[in-house]
């Protein structure tokens, strides 16, 4: 069976089309992105200025975000490490 010209093109259209949607789809969610970025520095900047230390603040995310049998496995390890160096 041939695929006509006519056939060709209106996929083409329908295909690019549907690129054009993803792509600004993508676009926007960047944009999103980086207003969300500005607000987590602004927050940051507040913290600091109400004198909380903002580097053990960014360390306390991390660690929300993992798992807490992780984290007291690696803690495990670096007392056991400490210890060995005499820490």
């Amino acid at each position: 069976m041939d695929i006509t010209e006519d056939e060709k093109s209106e996929n083409y259209r329908v295909t690019a089309g549907e690129l054009r949607q993803f792509i600004e789809r993508f676009e926007r969610l960047d944009e999103e992105k980086k207003t969300i970025a500005e607000q987590q520095k602004e927050v940051m900047a507040e913290a600091k200025g109400r004198g909380y230390d903002t580097k053990v603040m960014r360390k306390i995310i991390a660690l929300r975000k993992r798992d807490e049998n992780d984290i007291a496995e690696e803690e495990a390890v670096l007392e056991m490490y400490k210890e060995a160096l005499g820490m």
